[in-house]
């Protein structure tokens, strides 16, 4: 059996998430003829924001005073975000033994596939600002 090099062994993380991110990707454009049948689930961070202006669908937001959510990019499938499936759906937030749900109105273009961002009155229900960037959160798409 052929060995890796180092530098190979060092982008085999890399490569995985990138992987995992496409096949996401790709389930979710199978799944994405409506509303129904999304199938997103993920464990990692989230963080909050207080933008406002209009969000990816196409309704003006105010992530400081409304409780909403914004997906990363990589689960957006429509070519217009507007148009997106997932803009019909709700993020469910798990941590620490909290749960919300709230409707998924805009894009986190800075996100990756196990990050999710919350607006500021969402994320203050499930932890203090000082915590900035929570980790072990669970999360999933869902019909709202």
């Amino acid at each position: 059996m052929r060995s890796l090099s180092k530098t190979a062994l060092k982008a085999l993380p890399v490569t995985l998430i990138i992987m995992l991110t496409a096949a996401v990707a790709v389930a979710q454009k199978k799944n994405s003829s409506g509303s129904k049948g999304i199938s997103i689930k993920g464990n990692g961070v989230f963080s909050y924001y207080n933008d406002a202006g209009y969000g990816a669908c196409g309704t003006q937001i105010n992530a400081a005073a409304q409780e909403l959510a914004s997906v990363s990019h990589v689960y957006w499938t429509a070519a217009s975000p507007e148009n997106d499936p997932l803009c019909k759906k709700c993020a469910r937030v798990t941590y620490n033994g909290k749960t919300i749900t709230v409707p998924v109105k805009d894009k986190c273009p800075g996100c990756n596939a196990t990050t999710i961002d919350l607006s500021l009155p969402a994320f203050q229900k499930l932890a203090h600002t000082d915590v900035g960037r929570a980790k072990g959160a669970s999360w999933s798409i869902v019909d709202c």
